[in-house]
């Protein structure tokens, strides 16, 4: 599972070496996850609970449709949503999904609390570089396009994470960032899932732990709110 500096800045997050990937290029990674994480949470699978049921946002799109984009997408101040899950202001999110889905508000908890899980409470991104806010403190990088991915999973829909390599900064921050939000074009994101650490390739193929961001300027209430109004 994907715990980002879980320990102290200093002590980024380590993923066992799963080969190298070619930077900045678009390629297509198979993955077979036969697991609770295909149907029924707000990642990268299927979405057709928080983002809407258009055919992108359920990961069927075209490779044609996908254009890079930059970071500025992503700019501004971010809460993660764990703290929210911990505290119960999400319990009504839980309800909803068992009301419409195929587990009791119980079971979605325990599939959150894994994919959800970080102690990096808050992130800015502005002009390039992004904070890292966790117990120890905050670490800075700034960060440089470093083309997409795209992933397919057993379901047959698709994801696309958007990378970006660190090129200077604070060491504890994490080599890469990679991004998804359900947009395969320029836009703006209205909240995202982040996957980050020091190897592009392994973190590809974390697909069980996406900490999960909205705009800090949202009350807990209304990030539960805008979980249900999709």
């Amino acid at each position: 599972m994907q715990r980002p500096l879980n320990t102290a800045l200093g002590a980024l997050l380590t993923a066992s070496v799963l080969g190298l990937a070619m930077p900045a290029l678009a390629e297509t990674h198979d993955h077979d996850h036969d697991h609770a994480h295909g149907h029924d949470h707000a990642d990268e699978h299927d979405h057709a609970h928080e983002h809407g049921s258009d055919d992108i946002s359920r990961g069927v799109f075209d490779d044609a449709q996908i254009e890079n984009r930059e970071l500025s997408d992503w700019e501004g101040d971010w809460q993660s949503v764990y703290p929210l899950l911990q505290d119960g202001t999400l319990d009504a999110v839980m309800a909803h999904k068992a009301e419409h889905g195929d587990k009791t508000a119980e079971e979605y908890t325990a599939t959150y609390e894994t994919g959800y899980a970080t102690d990096v409470d808050r992130i800015e991104i502005t002009e390039g570089s992004v904070t890292f806010h966790g117990p120890d403190g905050a670490a800075e990088g700034h960060y440089v396009d470093d083309g997409y991915e795209v992933l397919t999973y057993a379901a047959g829909n698709r994801g696309v994470r958007f990378v970006f390599r660190k090129d200077s900064g604070d060491e504890a921050a994490p080599e890469y960032i990679q991004f998804s939000d359900h947009i395969i074009a320029p836009q703006v994101s209205d909240h995202y899932h982040l996957y980050w650490g020091d190897d592009r390739a392994a973190l590809l193929e974390e697909v069980t732990n996406w900490p999960t961001y909205y705009p800090a300027s949202l009350t807990g209430n209304e990030v539960a709110a805008e979980m249900m109004a999709h």
